[in-house]
């Protein structure tokens, strides 16, 4: 770990580092010297002395350029995104992720910034392979998030092809988990904390891959020595069944919950009735895949990078269900947040829970 008083070796931008994972990147660079500009629409509660938060948005073209102006940045990793659960107005989310994500590679190319890494999602499929999902498959989102980060993916293609010293590498990321990671997660943790059944549909024996942040965050280090443009799968390894993994997380927590399973067509088609109703907080890709099986291939990130995970989709569960265990109270009572920092509304899930 670099000494922090010391002067930092570069400064770098990170989009939503008031966030989830764009917290943890931005407190990970500061460790290792640099200096960070945070810019996020929610207010940073980090304070360190190579530090510079603004509260703002991305969309604002003029903020960016005077952004750029006042700053000399080796690289943007850009992590902001809205997300589906967390908004009611749709065309917020995509000018957001979409025309935002355009104007940070415009003020990139525009201020001399040759290297952008963008997080991504296998949001970009709502159906999963007999095989690992390859960078190489053709994505086909079905909801507006998946759809604006296909859409934000095609416009850093874009800007790379106009300005070629301009270096985009995309990370494809499945969930991101991690002590502190919340959202939906924080609905089964409540049902395992409280001992209810944990449900799974069609027997749980579908998989589905997760990504330890620490992992991720390493990975985003790792893409400053490297010298392309790239687009990387990225993932755990040894990826269990979904009952697998409860099981295994129920076994540590110590509490009477236990994993029961829901029959498929069934569930799948209340599931979909509750979202239209707008009484779920579960939305088309997450009924989708809830019964699916979707892994990444992450044979090019390993190859190209030397990049490995460390963490299996049961232990880093486990980090942030005992993360939720010591907070609970305190998680519940947050607002001012990014979604993935706080607990999702239930909805009708509730009724689920009281039955369980």
């Amino acid at each position: 770990m670099t000494d922090t008083q010391s002067s930092p070796r570069y400064e770098i931008l990170v989009t939503g580092g008031s966030g989830f994972f764009g917290g943890i990147l931005k407190r990970r660079l500061l460790d290792e010297g640099f200096a960070v500009t945070n810019i996020d629409l929610v207010a940073d509660d980090d304070r360190h002395a190579h530090l510079t938060s603004i509260q703002g948005d991305i969309r604002n073209e003029a903020l960016l350029d005077q952004l750029f102006s006042q700053h000399n940045f080796a690289a943007v990793y850009h992590v902001a995104a809205m997300l589906a659960h967390d908004i009611k107005d749709e065309r917020q989310l995509w000018t957001s992720n979409v025309d935002g994500t355009r104007l940070v590679a415009d003020a990139c190319i525009k201020h001399g910034v040759h290297k952008l890494i963008f997080t991504s999602t296998n949001c970009l499929w709502a159906e999963g392979f007999e095989r690992p999902v390859t960078e190489d498959d053709e994505p086909a989102p079905i909801e507006v998030y998946g759809k604006s980060k296909w859409e934000a993916e095609l416009e850093l293609e874009h800007a790379h092809a106009e300005c070629p010293e301009l270096q985009v590498v995309i990370i494809r990321c499945p969930t991101i988990i991690s002590s502190g990671r919340l959202g939906l997660l924080a609905i089964l943790f409540e049902f395992i904390e409280d001992g209810k059944k944990v449900w799974v549909v069609g027997g749980g024996q579908n998989r589905y891959q997760f990504i330890a942040a620490e992992d991720l965050t390493l990975a985003c280090l790792m893409c400053l020595n490297y010298e392309k443009s790239a687009t990387f799968n990225i993932g755990s390894d040894a990826v269990p069944t979904m009952a697998q993994m409860y099981q295994g997380v129920i076994r540590q927590a110590g509490t009477k919950s236990r994993v029961a399973t829901l029959p498929e067509a069934p569930t799948l088609a209340l599931m979909q009735l509750a979202h239209k109703l707008g009484v779920s907080p579960l939305g088309p890709y997450h009924y989708r895949m809830i019964s699916k099986s979707f892994e990444f291939d992450t044979t090019r990130i390993k190859r190209e990078l030397g990049w490995q995970p460390t963490l299996t989709n049961e232990q880093m569960m486990l980090r942030a269900f005992l993360y939720y265990r010591d907070n609970r109270r305190q998680i519940h009572g947050r607002s001012d947040v990014s979604a993935h920092s706080k607990a999702a509304p239930m909805g009708i899930i509730r009724l689920l829970k009281w039955i369980s």
